[in-house]
C-alpha cells in the first residue's frame, strides 16, 4: 500500500478512536461518577487526538511527511493515551507523560514550517 493510504487510515483508526472516547467520556465516566476533572481530562485527550487525526490527513502533501507524521502519532499517543489511563486507573502520576505528547505535537506543528 503507497504510504499516503497508511497515513489516511491511521488518521481514520486515530479519528474514529477519538470519536468513540469523546462518547465514553460524556456517558459512560459521567454515569460512573468519576471526578469532573477526570472527565474534563479525558474530554481534553480526546480532543486533541481528533484534532491532530484530522491533521495527519494532510500529511502526505508535506515536505518532511514521515517526520512529521511520526510526530504526530507519537505526541497523540502520549497525551491522549496519558490522559485516558490515568482516568481509567486513577494513577495521577501518568500525568508526567502528558507533556511529553504535548512536546512531541509541538516539534510535529514546527517541522510544518521547514
Amino acid at each position: 500500500m503507497a504510504p499516503y493510504g497508511n497515513t489516511v487510515g491511521l488518521a481514520g483508526f486515530l479519528g474514529a478512536t477519538a470519536i468513540l472516547a469523546g462518547a465514553f467520556g460524556a456517558h459512560g465516566l459521567k454515569q460512573r461518577g468519576v471526578e469532573e476533572n477526570l472527565v474534563k481530562a479525558w474530554e481534553t485527550g480526546a480532543h486533541y487526538q481528533l484534532a491532530h487525526a484530522v491533521v495527519i490527513l494532510a500529511l502526505p502533501k508535506t515536505k518532511r511527511s514521515g517526520l512529521t507524521t511520526t510526530l504526530f502519532v507519537a505526541g497523540t499517543l502520549l497525551f491522549s493515551g496519558s490522559l485516558y489511563l490515568m482516568v481509567l486507573t486513577g494513577n495521577r502520576k501518568l500525568g508526567i507523560v502528558t507533556p511529553v505528547g504535548g512536546v512531541s505535537l509541538a516539534l510535529a506543528w514546527f517541522s510544518l514550517m521547514f
